[in-house]
């Protein structure tokens, strides 16, 4: 056992993709020098998506139609719960906004706390400039979180998020797109899960700008909170 902590070999990092063929190498070679256990689940991508998460080393599990990122979690965390050894999960973002450090820190509270999962906030410390709109639509969803689940985080809609094998039991993730988020969080409060949150640096990079994410998400998070 002590082998596999010091390796994090009883670790998976889950990672949803599509349209990344950009940045998906580079993101995945530099997260498999801490976790050497990656499995990407392109989602029906129309580039080379997954020839560039293959390059960078990860496992590629492939949907055929695009989905939705809560499939695409779903899938994931499937695959590595049924892996020899895993022990903890990390949901891990395709488009270079997360640290690796910041994922580390999160399973060594695992190891270490008597937590059964870690969710990410930008909102605990100032490294994250997560612009005017986001951040009021981020605190609305909160909000909306509390009162229908009663499970307390500061940002509902982190996808950086570290789990134990007991959590990764109880997802069921049936909200496709950004809906899931939501699901994840009724889930936690639903099966009594034991949490935290851990200060991490979400990266608006010029990359992710263009793309129009911080913007779109943003209004699919605020119409798909209360339509669901």
């Amino acid at each position: 056992m002590d082998e596999f902590i010091c390796s994090n070999d009883d670790t998976w990092l889950i990672v949803p993709l599509y349209n990344e063929a950009t940045v998906v190498r580079q993101v995945i070679e530099e997260a498999r020098a801490v976790f050497p256990n990656i499995v990407c689940v392109d989602d029906g991508s129309s580039d080379d998506s997954v020839i560039e998460a293959s390059a960078g080393g990860a496992v590629v599990l492939a949907h055929p139609i695009n989905l939705g990122q809560g499939a695409a979690l779903q899938t994931g965390i499937e695959f590595a719960r049924a892996q020899r050894g895993a022990m903890f999960f990390v949901t891990f973002d395709s488009d270079g906004q997360h640290e690796v450090g910041d994922a580390l820190a999160m399973v060594q509270r695992l190891r270490n706390e008597p937590y059964d999962v870690i969710v990410g906030s930008r909102f605990l410390d100032d490294r994250t400039n997560a612009g005017a709109l986001k951040r009021a639509v981020l605190r609305l969803a909160v909000l909306f979180e509390r009162l229908s689940t009663g499970v307390k985080l500061t940002d509902a809609h982190n996808g950086l998020r570290a789990f134990n094998r007991e959590a990764a039991s109880k997802f069921q993730i049936r909200q496709n797109r950004m809906a899931h988020a939501s699901e994840i969080v009724a889930q936690i409060g639903e099966h009594k899960l034991r949490y935290a949150e851990q200060p991490v640096h979400i990266k608006y990079t010029e990359y992710s700008l263009s793309k129009g994410q911080s913007l779109w998400n943003s209004v699919n998070i605020l119409t798909e909170l209360f339509i669901k």
